[in-house]
């Protein structure tokens, strides 16, 4: 048996990117340059990273960037277990960021690296780094519903009123919290969650929902393609479409508004290369240059004055915007999360 047999490709990519000596064939031995393994969502949410983010830390470093997509809690979980690394710094969403830290899966933010005087207090927290927030909302089509489409998760639901297929993102306490919302309940009544009474409201819908969505790519496809009328999707998603001319409306009313935290897997071999893209990608220019790209909204506070006032307007931090959403309490879904999306995964396939 030769000294690699037992080496598979993976693991000479991890040695590679931890910027270690590969043997490549017997008696060869070559030095491999670092690369910044990225995890991200695809689709042109990938892509704007890749001009605002990757482009210019690239620039600064010399470190080229790879991605791997799609982004998911599960392959974080493993990773960490097993020491088994596809990628080394990832965007979570703020709830599951906190189940994260509840499970002990990330690494602290390394402060030789990461400048945490240079930017606004609470850019940079303890186990991550603002990156963006971003709004989930109701989104219709305007030549389907040319009278007004829903405005609410309520009328979602109302399928008599708003007849058509609808579309929801396979996110377990998103959906649950529109549940609620549909129910009744208030925005500032949505924590402690009744489980029971939004797997029930949840059961009230379900026959008339054509598919979950997994990928914000697939999402665009859905809505941009007419398969359905109406999608609960990621607000920049949407802008994304109506900026190539898809007949669509946004509404802001109820949307669920969160930030997503720069992350790095907890006993990464290459974190410190990973610190360094998150001290470059939490700037002012380089979250205002995103913003641009895509409106979601900077969570530098000094990227905003950046940002031109029309993008700014699109933005889940935008004032008008915020003020009619709703945010999750992260502290108490975190150690609740792996079961809610244990009897999600039940309920789904029931």
């Amino acid at each position: 048996m030769t000294a690699l047999s037992h080496l598979t490709r993976r693991r000479i990519l991890q040695a590679s990117a931890a910027g270690v000596f590969v043997a490549t064939a017997p008696g060869i031995v070559r030095a491999q340059s670092k690369t910044l393994f990225a995890n991200t969502y695809g689709g042109v949410l990938e892509q704007s990273w890749a001009k605002a983010f990757f482009t210019p830390f690239t620039a600064q470093t010399g470190i080229p960037v790879k991605t791997v997509s799609p982004v998911s809690f599960a392959k974080l979980k493993a990773q960490v277990q097993t020491k088994n690394y596809e990628w080394n710094v990832t965007a979570l969403g703020e709830s599951e960021f906190a189940e994260a830290m509840h499970e002990g899966l990330l690494e602290k933010v390394d402060l030789s690296l990461v400048h945490k005087d240079k930017v606004p207090p609470g850019v940079v927290l303890e186990y991550g780094a603002g990156n963006y927030s971003l709004g989930t909302n109701i989104c219709y089509r305007k030549d389907k519903f040319p009278n007004g489409g829903p405005q609410s998760w309520a009328d979602f639901w109302d399928v008599k009123k708003f007849p058509g297929s609808r579309c929801f993102y396979d996110r377990s306490f998103t959906c649950l919290a529109f549940a609620l919302l549909a129910d009744g309940v208030p925005i500032d009544k949505l924590y402690p969650m009744d489980l029971d009474r939004a797997f029930k409201k949840m059961s009230e819908i379900k026959p008339h929902v054509k598919v979950f969505w997994t990928q914000g790519n697939q999402s665009q496809q859905l809505i941009r393609d007419g398969e359905v009328d109406m999608i609960a999707i990621w607000s920049a998603r949407a802008y994304d479409l109506i900026d190539t001319g898809v007949p669509l409306e946004v509404v802001w009313n109820q949307a669920e508004n969160y930030g997503a935290y720069w992350c790095v897997p907890k006993g990464d071999p290459n974190a410190s290369v990973a610190w360094q893209f998150v001290d470059i990608a939490i700037q002012p220019k380089p979250q205002a240059d995103f913003t641009t790209l895509l409106p979601y909204g900077p969570m530098n506070p000094d990227a905003v004055p950046l940002v031109p006032p029309e993008r700014a307007k699109l933005t889940p931090s935008y004032p008008d915007n915020a003020k009619i959403s709703f945010r999750h309490d992260s502290a108490w879904l975190a150690p609740r999360l792996g079961q809610i999306r244990e009897r999600w995964t039940q309920w789904l396939t029931t």
